[in-house]
């Protein structure tokens, strides 16, 4: 994938999960950066996507609707984006409701996994720290916990010590595959990308899901080297796949760090869009 200037960033939280914006306040962000467009992609909700494409009328800017499940694959956390999902979708909404209850499970058990630890945190605690307006609540809330009762100094050392998959808390409830939340995303009438594969350091097992019936693939993320975006270009073209572009942007912590990238520092055109709009429509 070329080295472009982005008018769509395809991938964004906010605070309808685990991001430091409320979705009105990324969509300001996204036009003063004259971004033509903007997604948002939470963590197993679309619970921000509704304020999202109000604020995107106000401000004039188109708004990808979208979301990002969590899944597993080989003992390992997979992410997959949807865009364009029928969110009045019934047996949609009932499947939002099982990932968020798989959510909430692995929350309980990394508590008690850091209880187990030594690392006195309670839930209260973890909800006072994602607030009111947080509707899923993930493992960067308990990181800014770990950092404001001294245990590491920055969200980066909270991952690698202890919530990131060789940290000493990391626990992994039973997810569903990504091949189902692929087929999930299409049933509801959207378009399934497999996100960041650079960042699972298993290429083997990144091809397969290619393969799975995904209808593309996040060539272009915040932590992808220039070698790892020239060969995931490699592999959609080799199997015909979209090609997505996103930040993952989260916002900037109390500490100063950055979570992956800026808004609008990674995307790509409209013409992706436009491609990804059109495969949509041909599945209502």
């Amino acid at each position: 994938m070329a080295i472009i200037q982005p008018s769509i960033d395809m991938h964004v939280h906010t605070t309808a999960s685990d991001g430091m914006f409320s979705p009105t306040e990324i969509v300001a962000m996204a036009a003063q950066l004259e971004l033509t467009a903007v997604a948002i992609t939470d963590h197993d909700t679309t619970a921000g996507v509704q304020e999202a494409l109000q604020a995107a009328e106000q401000y004039q800017i188109k708004l990808l609707p979208g979301i990002e499940i969590s899944t597993v694959a080989d003992g390992q956390e997979i992410h997959v984006l949807g865009y364009f999902t029928n969110n009045e979708d019934e047996l949609w909404q009932r499947r939002l409701l099982q990932l968020g209850a798989t959510r909430e499970s692995r929350n309980e058990m990394l508590l008690a996994k850091l209880n187990e630890l030594g690392i006195a945190i309670t839930w209260q605690e973890v909800v006072e720290i994602a607030g009111d307006t947080h509707g899923s609540i993930g493992r960067p809330h308990f990181a800014q916990i770990l950092i404001n009762k001294g245990y590491v100094k920055s969200k980066q050392e909270a991952f690698d010590q202890y919530l990131g998959e060789s940290g000493k808390a990391y626990v992994q409830p039973l997810r569903i595959h990504p091949s189902d939340a692929y087929q999930w995303i299409k049933e509801a009438g959207g378009v399934a990308v497999l996100a960041h594969p650079g960042i699972y350091h298993n290429d083997m097992l990144v091809e397969q899901l290619l393969q799975a019936g995904v209808d593309g693939v996040e060539v272009n993320h915040s932590d992808h080297t220039p070698q790892q975006i020239k060969y995931y270009e490699s592999l959609a073209k080799r199997y015909n796949l979209l090609m997505t572009a996103g930040s993952d942007f989260h916002g900037i912590d109390k500490q100063g760090t950055q979570i992956h990238g800026h808004l609008g520092s990674v995307g790509t055109t409209m013409e992706v869009y436009d491609q990804i709009y059109a495969l949509h429509q041909s599945r209502l």
